[in-house]
């Protein structure tokens, strides 16, 4: 069976590898493993737990909150990305429920990461003591 390529436009034959298919670039690293590893799926559920699977910053009403109360397309982010702060990747203190939409705005920095950590601050005492 023969189908057209999207890569070169030529036709070949069904399975046949193109050789303008450029090659896969991403590799596996040391986070992506981390990410995938039961150590984080259970702390990952945790903090969910512990943030009653609500987005710390819409329950706040602050940031452009739509939703007061969202649950939905919650994330759990890191304040001190794995990158930087390995040794900090499963720490209480390091973790935050947010939706997805504020998850974002804290990835680009525009919620900073002292805000975040005076959320965690003013809704578990202890953990930052």
């Amino acid at each position: 069976m023969l189908k057209s390529c999207a890569y070169c436009g030529g036709i070949h034959k069904h399975g046949q590898r193109c050789p303008s298919k450029p090659a896969a670039t991403k590799k596996t690293t040391y986070i992506d493993r981390f990410r995938w590893s039961r150590a984080w799926k259970s702390k990952r559920a945790y903090i969910a737990d512990r943030d009653k699977h609500l987005c710390q910053v819409c329950l706040r009403n602050l940031h452009n909150t739509q939703i007061q109360y969202n649950f939905i397309d919650l994330e759990v982010h890191h304040i001190e990305p794995i990158a930087d702060a390995w040794d900090k990747r499963l720490d209480d203190d390091n973790l935050i429920s947010l939706c997805r939409y504020h998850h974002e705005l804290a990835e680009k920095g525009l919620i900073t990461k002292d805000k975040l950590k005076n959320i965690i601050r003013e809704s578990t005492p202890g953990v930052l003591d």
